[in-house]
Order: C-alpha cells, then structure tokens, then sequence
C-alpha cells in the first residue's frame, strides 16, 4: 500500500553536494549575465522513469561536459514531475510504481536519491517545478528550473520562482503567445508572501526577495519560435519589459513538434545564430536519451533506455549536437 504521510523536507540534506550546486547556480547565472561567455545547454531525457538507466545517461554526460567545458556549460535535464494536459503519467516523484498508485512518500525518498546520486557526477542538474508542494523536496540539489508552458501563467509558480535560489526559465505558453512568459519573468522578480511547506513539514509564509535569474524560454508552439526573426521578437519584448535582453531556446517541444527527428536540425539553426554573435542566445535546451524514440507505459515491460513521455534523441545522435554548439559558442567568442 502506497504510504500516505510524507516526510518532511527536514528528514534530507545534501551537505555532500551543497558546495558543488551553490557554485553550479553561479556558473549558470555567469552564462546567463554574460559574465560568462560560454553556451547553456540543458540537455537529458524528458522524464526519468528508471533512475538506474538515467544515471548511467548521467555518466554519459557528464564525460561530454567535461570534453566541451571550455564552450558548453551543460546542465542534465532531472525531471521527476510531468505536467499533463488531461491525464497520464505524471513522473517518479508524485508516481514512483509507473501505475497510478500515488506512492509520494516512496517517490521523494527515490527522487531525492536519484537527484543526489546524479549531482555527484559532478553534472548541474535542471528541473521544472510542476508541484509547489514539492518543490521543497528538490530546490536544493537543483542548479537550473524552469517553469513550464501549462504553468507559466500561475501566480503561485511565480510566486515560486521568485523564492527558488536557482535561475528559473519561464516557457511560453502552449498557444505559443510570450507575453505570458514574459509576465512570467517580471512577476518572479519581484517579492511576494505567500504560503508554503518550511522544512520541519509545516505550512508557513514564506517572503521572497525575488528572482534576479529569472528569463525567457521559447519553446514554440502551433509553430516554431526558434528561428532569428522569432529570437529577435522575443529580445525586443523583454527590453520594451525592462528586462534582460537574454533568451534560451527549446529544440523540442513546439520548436519540434514533439518529433524527436527534427530536433537536429533545431540546433543547426540555433548554432548558426549563436556563431552569428548572437549573444542574447545564452542557452539551448535539448531532449536526449540512452535510446532513439519512446514508449507507451501500457506495452508490456519497459525498456530503461528509451523514454516514456516525449520522444529523445540517442545517445549517439546527441555527441554531435554538442560538438555543433560547442563550435558555435568557440566561434561567437572569437
């Protein structure tokens, strides 16, 4: 029987690896301010369904970011919560057995530890936020979050967002419209009270002082936002906001139309822009895993290498990728 009382956040620290994410949020918030002149890439599967398999991925990873770390700061994607439309799936944090059960407790407890396991790769993890209440649980192993198209819009993920001690992406809605996103990034830049979980379980004001990193994600649409017209707009929109002219772009998603397929050619144009000396560009994100394609959830035994929410790209289709944006990002630096 699923277990019905949660630990509270208190039960877990992450000491051993409190130093490593403190200096990954700098590193990403130098990237961002264009301290650094470096590319983010954000990159891994688009939900961790077998913690085995996607630290193994992890692995993978983490010896790419090494070799490119002069160009890339690469960011494994974390994912333990799926937003949903309708229904489905909605991650191991919140449905750890994959069938509807709703163990939380055994979910936290196996997040946390995957979270932790993959930190100690020495790889900054990314996340998005889809729950507030559990938010609590990841925020302090996570070096990059985001707050996705079907939440954008939410006053409690922005109020989230301005109280997260990570830089925060705000996607634009599904419609494809930024202005939300970009209300998104004003609004987490400010202060707020509102309620929430404090470490010993119980429920308390927490008081923002607001999210200096908080900025734009495109992540397409009904069409794709990703080309140098679409960019261009956006950059024009945040400065008309008085915000940060500073845009990452999703090669999935809308930018894609969810087709694994096409997310290489996403990222040629998006390297092109960014060899360009396009410097308002500061990040990429990408959908990657052990195996091309996906699953359903509903097929006989699952496969720890292939996903099982949106289609990823393999392995060996993601190196190149990499090297592309690494060229890239060499080039803009002159």
């Amino acid at each position: 029987m699923p277990e019905d009382t949660l630990p509270t956040p208190a039960e877990f620290a992450a000491h051993r690896v409190a130093d490593a994410v403190t200096g990954h949020r700098d590193t990403v918030t130098g990237v961002l301010s264009r301290r650094d002149p470096r590319l983010l890439v954000v990159v891994g599967p688009c939900s961790v369904h077998d913690p085995g398999a996607a630290l193994d991925y992890a692995a993978l990873l983490a010896g790419a970011a090494e070799r490119y770390a002069d160009d890339l700061v690469v960011v494994l994607r974390a994912y333990l919560e799926k937003p949903r439309t309708v229904s489905g799936w909605t991650g191991l944090l919140p449905d750890p057995s994959l069938d509807g059960k709703g163990d939380i407790a055994t979910g936290i407890r196996r997040g946390r530890a995957f979270l932790a396991e993959a930190a100690a790769t020495g790889l900054p993890l990314a996340y998005e936020f889809v729950d507030p209440v559990l938010a609590h649980y990841v925020a302090d192993l996570i070096s990059w979050g985001a707050v996705g198209a079907r939440t954008v819009a939410s006053q409690p993920h922005r109020h989230l967002a301005s109280w997260l001690p990570m830089p925060v992406g705000m996607k634009n809605c599904v419609s494809g419209h930024i202005g939300t996103a970009v209300d998104a990034v004003r609004a987490a830049g400010l202060s707020h009270a509102f309620p929430g979980v404090a470490a010993d379980g119980r429920l308390t004001t927490l008081r923002s002082t607001g999210n200096p990193d908080a900025h734009l994600v495109l992540r397409g649409g009904p069409t794709p936002n990703y080309d140098a017209a679409n960019v261009a707009a956006a950059l024009t929109s945040l400065t008309a906001a008085g915000l940060p002219p500073r845009v990452v772009v999703d090669a999935s998603h809308g930018n894609s139309g969810k087709d694994h397929d096409r997310q290489p050619a996403v990222v040629e144009d998006l390297a092109e822009q960014v060899a360009g000396g396009n410097r308002a560009l500061v990040g990429v994100m990408v959908e990657s895993y052990l195996s091309d394609g996906r699953q359903d959830l509903a097929v006989g035994r699952l496969r720890p290498d292939l996903s099982v929410t949106d289609s990823c790209l393999g392995w060996d289709r993601t190196v190149p990728l990499l090297e592309t944006l690494a060229r890239a990002a060499r080039r803009r630096r002159g």
